[in-house]
């Protein structure tokens, strides 16, 4: 199994650090964010990534390079040379497809490079989808403070509804290529699209509520940093 970061976007919520650095590599506890993905992915058992990229693009492989370094395998899916050319979350899948599916795989993880969390990604890499209708299994988060207004909910039988927003999603989720078979890989948001398979009964999820920070803003990025520390404090 693969995985593809997501990392083209600009991130103006973190400018002018967003000006300079591209927001995945901006870095909470000592690591960039992207990393510290990688890295607890790894410990899933995921080492081949493929990192999206448009904004500040260059500076992805100048600082991490092929990954071998950290025993992992990156490739890059470039977008553009800007956020105007960045292709959004679905039209982002789409073009690094080839690589995420290639030698046959069916199935992968999409996360988000701006996230901080102790997500523990076995939970995606072993999970087995309810059946083969269904096509993508969604981590939901408590509705955070800045986002009371959710995104979704889960039914009794585990299913992503948007009838009722109690959760908002989490940014990373198990994904079949099928999905995304047919698609052209143009700008394109994975929501509202992927709501229309809500409706249908072909989206899976499961709630999340340790730590999780979605690094969009200083505010945000001074709550990652304050809870990296911490952590970093007590495996002192």
């Amino acid at each position: 199994m693969r995985a593809l970061i997501l990392s083209a976007g600009r991130g103006n919520r973190l400018r002018p650090l967003t000006d300079v650095t591209p927001k995945p590599l901006i870095d909470v506890g000592g690591m960039p964010m992207i990393l510290r993905q990688m890295l607890s992915l790894k410990k899933a058992g995921i080492t081949e990534f493929v990192v999206n990229i448009a904004h500040l693009w260059r500076c992805f492989p100048e600082m991490l390079g092929d990954g071998s370094q950290w025993g992992i395998s990156i490739e890059y899916s470039h977008e553009g040379e800007s956020t105007q050319e960045a292709l959004e979350t679905r039209g982002g899948i789409v073009k690094a497809l080839p690589l995420l599916t290639r030698g046959g795989c069916r199935s992968f993880v999409v996360a988000a490079g701006d996230i901080v969390t102790d997500f523990n990604y076995l939970r995606l890499t072993r999970h087995e989808f309810v059946n083969d209708s269904v096509l993508a299994h969604l981590v939901l988060v408590p509705n955070p403070g800045y986002h009371p207004q959710g995104d979704m909910t889960l039914d009794e039988g585990g299913l992503v509804r948007r009838n009722a927003a109690t959760h908002t999603f989490s940014s990373f989720g198990l994904y079949r290529a099928e999905l995304f078979s047919g698609l052209d890989a143009q700008a394109a948001k994975l929501f509202p699209w992927l709501f229309e398979f809500c409706d249908s009964g072909r989206v899976s999820g499961e709630l999340y509520e340790g730590a999780w920070m979605n690094v969009g803003t200083l505010d945000e990025l001074d709550r990652a940093q304050k809870w990296a520390a911490k952590v970093q404090e007590n495996v002192i």
